[in-house]
């Protein structure tokens, strides 16, 4: 979901709201306001990232060169390969918080449904994480999915079972959730997958659109519920060179959004 998208929807949606008294004109256009402080804070951050992601490919093409060579330089480039990947690691940790934060109108969750999803994590700490921050909930795809596929494994369905109990409850049930799938930057080759999943924004969206699916199963109602996939392009972490992917980046993660986002 681009950012200028994002804002858009929570600006009408505080528009419908002030239209029909429950929002001050003050209160309004200080949310407006942090809106727009948000927006631009997220593209700027963005933009460090992207700018980030190509000085690293430098460098490790430099680091390529210098251990073919033997080179002297080979430790100094290893330690600034890792401090660039650290870098846009906590970029990419702190664009998805504020992301988290403009879809709920700059609002944290509240204290019960945020130790509620925490909890779910720590009962499935090999399938879930939870950043309290951005209201994030993330689903490892290589233990949620069947390799290959965007078929959900009966096993780590156990694990939305019980993110829908949470969603469905008193505090949950305030909340909508946008469902987003990513992967890493290897390629699709295996004929089979290839056939039902031609790239990777295939892959990501399929993915996302399953765990829908399943949610709904489950119990929550279709009107709570959204997809977006965005293939191998808002990694948490860099990918190997030559396109050798990372485990980290292959995910679904579920926002827990304002009503109506």
């Amino acid at each position: 979901m681009r950012v200028s998208t994002v804002v858009s929807i929570v600006v009408v949606s505080f528009a419908f709201l002030m239209a029909n008294g429950c929002v001050p004109a003050q209160k309004y256009k200080d949310l407006q306001t942090q809106n727009r402080v948000q927006q631009d804070r997220i593209a700027q951050l963005e933009s460090e990232a992207n700018t980030a992601r190509l000085q690293l490919d430098q460098l490790r093409q430099q680091l390529a060169e210098a251990q073919s060579r033997g080179g002297t330089e080979v430790d100094a480039l290893k330690q600034q390969v890792a401090a660039l990947e650290q870098a846009i690691e906590q970029k990419n940790q702190l664009i998805a918080q504020l992301q988290g934060k403009l879809l709920r109108g700059g609002q944290a969750l509240p204290a019960e449904l945020n130790s509620m999803l925490s909890d779910l994590a720590a009962q499935y700490p090999d399938l879930i994480e939870y950043d309290p921050n951005s209201g994030i909930v993330k689903f490892k795809s290589d233990l949620l999915f069947t390799p290959g596929s965007d078929k959900v494994d009966p096993k780590a369905a156990e694990g939305l079972k019980a993110l829908v109990k949470i969603l469905n409850s008193e505090e949950g049930a305030k909340y909508d959730a946008i469902v987003a799938g990513h992967t890493d930057d290897l390629r699709i080759s295996k004929p089979e997958t290839k056939a039902a999943h031609p790239t990777n924004w295939h892959l990501s969206a399929h993915r996302a659109i399953s765990v829908v699916n399943t949610l709904i199963e489950f119990g929550v109602q279709p009107e709570r519920l959204s997809e977006r996939g965005f293939s191998e392009y808002r990694p948490l972490a860099p990918n190997a060179p030559n396109k050798k992917g990372n485990v980290k980046n292959r995910r679904v993660e579920i926002y827990i959004v304002s009503k109506g986002m």
